[in-house]
């Protein structure tokens, strides 16, 4: 999951180290997604456990920072609405990994994932009664259209385990849509705070369904990795949108995309389709219109 709370830019601003921990980011959140795959795909990971234990361990790594900077209120005047959002990102999370250990290719799965904003958008407009443009409607569309040709549900390659990153992209986006809601009347830092404490529990309850597997040599090797570098790709983010201006490094975030699609080539033999970069290119190029009639409405 790569969401973070944004913070506001120095005054000062530096773009180029913004854009760099950005990219960064992209980098260490393509490594949390191979090695996910890994664990769950070549070493038989259970999905909810690889779910569970990659949280477990990023709370683990993240708390002695969050301690030594004092770990903020948990006050809220929505407790209710917190909790959903974390059981909306748990359940999100769950669907990722499941897609990933069904050898879902990455670049795939992170291009349906890219369908978010516009699932944000389309509930802003339902839900929270905000006005969306027509031209705004018109990028939603086009970047749906982008999703249904990556998804290429008629095809006789097509399954159904493809659509759990779907099912994550849409649990995360509302995910956005409630934090929008949040940041109304609590504090950014408690908000963050019921995410980060409460994300691992919430993963462990929905993994003891089905029992929790302890991994291996080989498996716990890959697991502990993905944990660590899911704190520092969350690190990363806070880092891009502290030194520059968010309308700035977010289209370095679509870095993440051929990344991804050269992580599955390099260690699965996976090649991407025609079909997919046709559907990226549509989501990318809806999602940067977005940006700009945003910046532009700034």
């Amino acid at each position: 999951m790569s969401q973070s709370t944004l913070t506001k830019p120095s005054a000062l601003g530096a773009p180029v180290a913004g854009a760099f921990w950005m990219i960064l980011a992209g980098v260490a959140f393509t490594g949390v997604n191979t090695l996910e795959q890994i664990a769950t795909v070549n070493l038989h990971l259970p999905a909810s456990t690889a779910a569970f234990l990659q949280y477990a361990v990023a709370l683990v790594v993240i708390l002695p920072w969050a301690a030594r900077r004092g770990l903020p209120s948990l006050k809220s005047r929505r407790p209710g609405l917190q909790a959903l959002r974390v059981l909306l990102a748990a359940v999100g999370v769950q669907f990722w990994v499941l897609g990933l250990s069904h050898a879902v290719p990455i670049g795939q799965a992170i291009a349906l994932v890219m369908t978010s904003p516009f699932i944000v958008t389309l509930g802003a407009g339902l839900f929270l009664g905000e006005k969306v443009s027509l031209e705004r409607w018109l990028a939603v569309l086009v970047g749906f259209a982008g999703g249904l040709i990556i998804l290429d549900p008629f095809s006789a390659e097509f399954t159904t385990s493809i659509l759990y990153p779907l099912a994550a992209s849409v649990l995360w986006a509302g995910v956005s849509l409630i934090q929008k809601k949040l940041l109304a009347v609590d504090s950014p830092e408690a908000v963050t705070a019921w995410l980060l404490l409460l994300l691992a529990p919430v993963n462990l309850v929905l993994a003891l369904p089905s029992g929790i597997v302890m991994p291996s040599g080989d498996a716990w090797i890959a697991i502990v990795a993905v944990g660590i570098m899911t704190a520092a790709a969350q690190g990363f983010l806070a880092l891009a949108y502290a030194k520059a201006d968010a309308a700035y490094v977010q289209p370095f975030d679509h870095m993440k995309l051929p990344l991804n699609v050269l992580a599955g080539w390099l260690v699965f033999g996976w090649v991407p389709s025609s079909q997919l970069w046709l559907g990226a290119a549509l989501i990318v190029g809806a999602s940067m219109f977005l940006l700009w009639r945003e910046t532009r409405r700034q």
